[in-house]
């Protein structure tokens, strides 16, 4: 479907967009698919440019995306302008909602690490039926290697968010 629809887009885009001349000169092709008529002929052989004479050349401007309306994120309260402040019994319930939102990402990432851990056996996991090849079994291995150190790093991620956020409500006044 995606692609239909990309190809119906190019298609009315092509369609639609009148093509543009060079203005008083010749139109340059030079290497990496740059294309100009700013520069004189000297300068065009000196690049390695090549000379498009007569070949019309079309410009076409991506869609336009449309601007999506603020998300109002929690609660009911109105939607606020730029400039106005959060009121404090709400900023803390916002940070409340966060933390323990980050705290059970953090449980559950650090239950996924252990079981993960376990399945690794400190580098030599037990051997499965299909991987009767000792290089599959490495690569399995390196894969599990892999996916250990990313757990952990987004463990530590969600860790300083959680410090974070205790550090920005320690410092806000009650």
């Amino acid at each position: 479907m995606r692609c239909s629809t990309m190809r119906t887009l190019a298609t009315v885009l092509l369609a639609a967009a009148a093509p543009v001349w060079a203005q008083g000169g010749a139109v340059y092709r030079c290497p990496n698919n740059v294309y100009t008529s700013e520069i004189s002929e000297k300068e065009a052989k000196e690049r390695g440019c090549r000379t498009i004479e007569g070949a019309p050349i079309t410009i076409v401007s991506p869609p336009r995306r449309p601007t999506n309306p603020p998300v109002q994120v929690g609660g009911n309260s109105p939607p606020r302008s730029e400039g106005q402040k959060v009121d404090a019994k709400e900023q803390r319930a916002r940070d409340s909602d966060a933390r323990a939102i980050l705290e059970a990402e953090l449980k559950r990432e650090e239950e996924a690490l252990a079981a993960l851990q376990k399945d690794f056996n400190n580098g030599e996991p037990e051997r499965r039926g299909d991987e009767r090849n000792f290089v599959r079994y490495q690569e399995r291995v390196e894969e599990m290697r892999n996916t250990i150190a990313r757990k952990q790093a987004d463990i530590a991620a969600l860790r300083r968010e959680l410090s974070k956020l205790q550090q920005t409500s320690a410092t806000r006044p009650e």
